[in-house]
């Protein structure tokens, strides 16, 4: 008598995952090349570019937006590479522009801008150059936490040797951003948000008999790690959304028309009870 356990209705699952694993993300890797692109808006994005306008914008100063968590990838990653960007004063920059309630000054990049003028002046002959801004107000930072594994979880079933696995795990990311007086050195705000990092797994796999002293066996199966970079930006446009909120609230600077402090934007935050603690996934 023939062995017939199960051999019937392997070869449909095998044309399934064959079908499955054809068309992965990572099935043309090697070949197919993709092109640059703009970084993706998320909703935070897009809630930073519609902030209700300010009385006046605020010349500000971004000198270093420091990484202060310790962290470095884990193996088998370089061991010598962080677990967060280190491009943060960039990233700051960018959404203090992006929210048209400030005017950044250059400063991590001040010694190139003093050598430019030194150049001007001393091949030109120009001798009356504007001076440099002043800013009003510091803005201060860093990066201040990324806890790995806060939530972990998962679920899999397996029947005749036929099933599938799902796994997920939760990182967080942690910003801190504070408004300083260039006068006095006073702390005028300061807010902390937080960006959860989702990374999910998903595998299935067939291990039977397929005659009798053969053996069967195949996986397929597929992973997604949220980017970090996107996180960290994520978090840092979160807290300048509320820095400019709480501002707003205690008489550091105004909005062009009072009634805009209903916005929805405001409002999603006045709702957050002011913790400044923005997750997302």
């Amino acid at each position: 008598m023939p062995y017939v356990t199960r051999h019937t209705i392997i070869p449909p699952l095998l044309i399934a995952l064959a079908s499955c694993a054809s068309f992965s993300p990572s099935a043309n890797q090697a070949t197919v090349i993709q092109n640059a692109a703009p970084t993706q808006l998320t909703d935070t994005s897009r809630a930073l570019t519609s902030l209700p306008p300010p009385k006046g914008r605020i010349t500000v100063s971004v000198y270093n937006i420091k990484d202060q968590t310790g962290q470095y990838k884990p193996s088998p990653s370089n061991g010598f590479s962080t677990a967060v960007m280190q491009g943060a004063t960039a990233v700051l920059v960018k959404a203090l522009i992006d929210s048209k309630w400030f005017i950044p000054l250059e400063r991590e990049g001040l010694q190139n801008l003093l050598t430019e003028r030194k150049i001007i002046r001393a091949h030109k002959g120009v001798k009356d150059l504007e001076e440099l801004a002043a800013a009003s107000l510091i803005i201060e930072g860093s990066i201040i936490a990324y806890d790995t594994n806060v939530r972990t979880g998962g679920a899999g079933a397996r029947y005749l040797g036929i099933g599938g696995s799902k796994q997920y795990r939760e990182d967080q990311v942690t910003v801190n951003l504070r408004a300083i007086n260039v006068k006095n050195g006073r702390i005028l705000q300061s807010v902390n948000s937080t960006k959860t990092i989702l990374s999910r797994q998903f595998d299935t796999g067939i291990f039977g008999y397929i005659r009798f002293g053969k053996l069967l066996e195949i996986e397929s199966g597929y992973s997604y790690n949220e980017p970090a970079q996107l996180c960290v930006m994520d978090a840092i446009e979160a807290a300048l959304i509320q820095l400019i909120y709480e501002g707003i609230v205690s008489g550091t600077w105004q909005l062009k028309n009072p009634d805009d402090i209903s916005s929805p934007i405001f409002t999603t935050y006045r709702k957050k009870g002011g913790s400044a603690k923005h997750s997302s996934s």
